[in-house]
Order: C-alpha cells, then structure tokens, then sequence
C-alpha cells in the first residue's frame, strides 16, 4: 500500500596580539611591539605604491554572459527560447533562431538543478531550496513556488497535461494539478533517492533511481506497479523510456543497460568509456547518452559510439536539439556550446556517423 499525503504550499585561549605578548613577558613583549609598529610603518609605504585595481576588466567580466563559474545543469528549449541553468540562480536565455545568450541572476542565487518545458510552452525549473520557478515563454519571468516537504528534490517533468511532476529522496513523487496550488505527495515506501521521472504517454510513467529502483505507472501516476530492480543495485543517474516496454537507464562507470520488457530484464550494452552517464536525449537523428568527461555517445543498436566533443574534460549536463541538427551542450565550468551535427565538416570529423 502506498501512502499519500497532502503537502501545503502556503583549545585553550592563546596570545595573539604584542600587547598580549607583552603583559605576559614585559622584554620581549617590548621587543615584539617594536618590530610590529616598524612593519605596521612598512606596510603603509607599500601599500601607496600598489597598483590601481583594473576597474575596466572588472566591468568586462561583468558584461560576459557566460562565465567560467557557471556550473549549468540542463538546457531545453520550447518553440522560441532556449533555456540553461546552472548555479549561483544563473539562468541564460536565447532566441532560438540566432544564438544570443542573455544572462539573468534570480534574487536569492537559487542553486539550480533541473529545468523542463511544458506543453504549455511556459517552462518549469528546480532548485536544490526545494523550490519550483515557472517560466514564461520568453523566459524573461519566474516565479517562485517553495514546496513543503522534508524530502531533497532532484528531478522534474511536466507531463502532457501541463501538470508539475518532481522526485526526490526516500522515493518521493510530488504532484500538482490545479496550476501549482496544491501538491500532493506519494512515496515508494523505499529508502532511495529518485533521479528520474518520464511521461511516455499520458498514462505510462516512469520514474527511476538509486539501488536500480525502475517504478511504473499504468494510470497517470496514481497507482505504481511492483518496483523492478536494475542489476548489481546499480545506481540510475538518467533513463529514458521510448514505450511502454522499451528504455535505457545510465550511470556510473559508463554503464548503459537496456529492456525490451518494461525492466524485467536488463542487458548491458557495450559503450567506449568508463565516464558516469548522466542522462539521454532522444532526436530525429537518433539517441543519444551524454555525462561526466565531455562524455556525448550515440546509439547503434546494441553499441554506443563516441562522438567528439572539444573543451576541457568536464560534464555534460544537458543536451538539447533546436533545430535540424543543430545541439546545444551545458556543462560544467561555462561549458554551453553548440554544434551542427549534419554539416560536412562536423559529419568528416566524426568518421560520417
């Protein structure tokens, strides 16, 4: 039986100075005194040569919209607007048709974690304060929702009716359906953190974790089927479900499993690295697996090919394809990058994948 609540949203103390020093032996509390006013003086001196503090590279800095400290976790786009959020309340924005980042800093400095579109069209982010932020169209506009629970959140999705979907600690999933106003909490009944939640259609959910936890739901998320397990507790970081039956789940040690029969069974597919997997993004063009060590792998039937990506060894966290072919990667240390993966030059350099 699965339990259902309501959640409501409204040492011993040294001498440090002289003068300490000097109360405790009055010579060489003299002596210290003396040496500290004569480099007290020095200091002073070098201190009126010191070079003027480059103001102009300050306010340079202050202009880029991306910077080194930006960790982004995900990136999605709706038909106008792309959307990264990273930490420190960074979220970037741009026109989906001319790559133009503008930066916006969200009061407070929220620590983002996951970020969705709806739908609607509207878009929908995470913070680790426990708190949803719902995004206009545009992207220009947040609002705050603060969700009641003890429970860590990690993950979210909106699903085909626009409602808000969010999974955390001790298999907790959280749900509204009257525009965020209410939100209803459910629970596994297991002791593991969720990672993931997926809408395949309007009434098949998924929803993964850690220990190999793969959970689903028939009905739209009011009843959960019997918990099947991944092998080895294996430790779910991203999945992805292309039916009912058929999904892929990765973590770590570059492990990718798959099923063809709702999890019941899992067999290990070959991939070309030990990197963590971090999640999946399914395009036109194909599947793809993305993690840790500018990890980006494309699906080949049973195998997963490399695909090369430039930039210093740090995670992806986030793909998301605009338009034809083209992808916009988020990651760690300002890593938002685009790519054209049908033009020549990027298909030569890849060996024509």
């Amino acid at each position: 039986m699965k339990s259902t609540i309501i959640v409501d949203t409204s040492p011993p103390q040294l001498l440090h100075s002289p003068f300490e020093l000097m109360q405790a032996t009055p010579l060489a509390g003299m002596n210290i005194l003396l040496v500290s006013i004569k480099a007290l003086a020095l200091t002073l001196l070098l201190s009126g040569c010191e070079a003027k503090l480059n103001l102009e590279a300050v306010e340079q800095l202050k202009q880029q919209s991306i910077r080194r400290t930006d960790n982004f976790q995900a990136v999605v786009a709706n038909d106008k607007t792309v959307v990264a959020v990273a930490n420190d309340g960074v979220i970037l924005l741009s026109s989906i048709d001319n790559i133009d980042w503008q930066r916006k800093v969200i009061e407070g400095e929220p620590s983002f974690v996951d970020v969705v579109t709806c739908p609607d069209q509207s878009f929908a982010a995470l913070s680790m304060d426990k708190t949803v932020w719902i995004g206009s169209v545009e992207g220009q506009q947040w609002r705050p929702i603060p969700i009641s629970t003890r429970e860590d959140l990690l993950s979210l999705t909106c699903a085909p009716d626009n409602s808000l979907w969010l999974v955390g600690s001790f298999s907790t999933v959280i749900h509204s359906t009257d525009k965020h106003n209410q939100w209803h909490a459910v629970t596994l009944d297991e002791d593991s953190m969720l990672t993931s939640i997926q809408f395949v259609d309007a009434m098949t959910v998924y929803v993964t974790g850690e220990f190999g936890l793969v959970a689903r739901s028939d009905d739209g998320g009011k009843n959960w089927n019997d918990i099947e397990y991944a092998p080895d507790d294996f430790y779910i970081h991203g999945a992805y479900f292309r039916s009912a039956t058929e999904g892929w789940i990765g973590g770590l040690s570059g492990r990718i499993f798959y099923t063809a029969d709702a999890g019941v069974n899992w067999t290990r597919q070959t991939t070309p690295n030990n990197a963590p997997i971090y999640g999946f993004k399914a395009a036109s063009q194909g599947l793809y697996a993305y993690g840790d060590h500018n990890t980006l792998l494309k699906n080949n039937g049973e195998k997963w090919a490399s695909i090369s990506v430039s930039g210093k060894p740090v995670y992806i966290g986030g793909i998301e394809f605009i338009y034809s072919g083209v992808v916009i990667l988020a990651g760690g240390v300002g890593t938002l990058l685009n790519f054209d993966f049908l033009s020549p030059s990027f298909l030569a350099e890849q060996g024509g994948q």
